[in-house]
């Protein structure tokens, strides 16, 4: 019957009825924001080539104060971040994600990684040297989250 699966999806719906109440007149409710990690090599991720080759395995985006055009549709979600003071949009589906968090409610959930895209024709650059954010709390076996506060203008 294949549970496990029917459970991820439907905790992935989750993840989008976050998202669409994120994308209301509004925004974001009081404290929350959102940390997204997703592998950037699965089927359907598309972004800035420059970006997402600078990520070739995972990246975590934050949804906080600075994103626009949040679009959350029915497979995947798009969202126009700020990288290096520059706007890029990204595309991501719902599959592609591996953890999303709310820090203002201790919410987390987890997802099995989906398979990587069989035909990546992205260039694989070795990984850029980790940048610690002591704000992050790293969970065991977990990989860091690095806040993109610390490269915003002020």
């Amino acid at each position: 019957m294949h549970y496990e699966a029917m459970a991820q999806d439907a905790l992935r719906g989750v993840v989008k009825a976050a998202l669409k109440r994120a994308a209301a007149p509004g925004g974001l409710p009081g404290a929350h924001h959102f940390y997204i990690t997703f592998k950037t090599d699965a089927a359907g991720v598309s972004g800035p080539t420059d970006l997402l080759g600078k990520y070739p395995d995972e990246m975590t985006i934050v949804l906080q104060h600075q994103y626009w055009d949040l679009a959350p549709g029915e497979t995947f979600f798009s969202v126009t971040l700020q990288f290096g003071g520059q706007p890029k949009r990204l595309s991501i589906p719902y599959a592609a994600v591996t953890r999303f968090y709310d820090p203002s409610v201790q919410f987390l959930l987890q997802f099995e990684a989906p398979p990587a895209a069989i035909a990546d024709a992205r260039p694989q650059p070795a990984p850029p040297a980790e940048v610690e954010d002591p704000s992050a709390e790293p969970v065991a076996g977990e990989t860091k989250i690095v806040s993109l506060d610390q490269f915003r203008k002020k």
